[in-house]
């Protein structure tokens, strides 16, 4: 975890916010940047500062913490707080990153922000735009996100559900289809060639009608690709 994250807790109750406050002073880079007693005055705190996550009481008193989640920008992440279980569907249905029930025990609480930066962690790695002005993509593989810059690729080889991303001196291993892989890409920097194999335009040595050749491999050209893919090849 490097990036420092934002809190704030909301309760009307000192005791519970002075509580979750001390677990979170124990985790690296959670940083509570503020305590607010009611959703009003939380309100008005983060619309004038970033806020990455909110651990809100739901049981408080003009405001509720359900309406005041729903009101909120929904890239803020909640970690719902409460002493009553019978608000837990209702919190997950406002994809709440998790529901803790008081008294609050620190392991508990470890799980929750282990949960957020899971949720984080997805968020990035399914923001990756097609642009043609991207450097880079993020890839999930060995349990966290590594940046992957298109310059270091070579080609990425499916294997059904997961991928290889083939880089000049390592390989990444990652759980995703080659079809979300590809959207990804830049398409004028890399070329789908076979329902198997991606190639870095720029990383390909020659080709012939049946293969194109990358850091000395010979990668098929598929019947369905061929064509396209000799057009652009030949005029490249």
């Amino acid at each position: 975890m490097s990036k420092t994250i934002s809190c704030i807790i909301v309760d009307d109750e000192i005791m519970a916010r002075d509580i979750i406050a001390s677990h979170l002073s124990k985790i690296e880079n959670m940083n509570v940047i503020a305590q607010c007693k009611n959703a009003i005055e939380a309100f008005n705190f983060i619309n004038n500062h970033k806020v990455d996550l909110i651990f809100l009481d739901i049981n408080m008193p003009e405001v509720s913490g359900i309406s005041f989640a729903k009101s909120i920008n929904k890239n803020i992440k909640i970690i719902f707080t409460t002493a009553y279980r019978d608000y837990a569907v209702e919190g997950f249905d406002l994809q709440a990153v998790d529901y803790l029930l008081k008294p609050i025990a620190f392991e508990r609480l470890l799980k929750s922000v282990n949960r957020y930066f899971e949720v984080s962690a997805s968020s990035i790695e399914n923001f990756s735009e097609p642009s043609e002005n991207n450097d880079f993509i993020f890839v999930r593989s060995d349990r966290k996100m590594l940046k992957v810059d298109f310059d270091s690729i070579l080609y990425i080889e499916s294997l059904s559900d997961y991928i290889k991303i083939h880089l000049s001196n390592s390989i990444i291993v990652t759980r995703e289809t080659i079809t979300a892989i590809e959207a990804k890409l830049p398409k004028n920097r890399f070329l789908r060639i076979h329902r198997s194999y991606i190639v870095a335009l720029s990383q390909i040595q020659s080709f012939t009608n049946e293969q194109v050749t990358v850091h000395r491999k010979a990668l098929s050209i598929s019947r369905s690709y061929k064509k396209e893919v000799l057009k652009l090849l030949e005029n490249f």
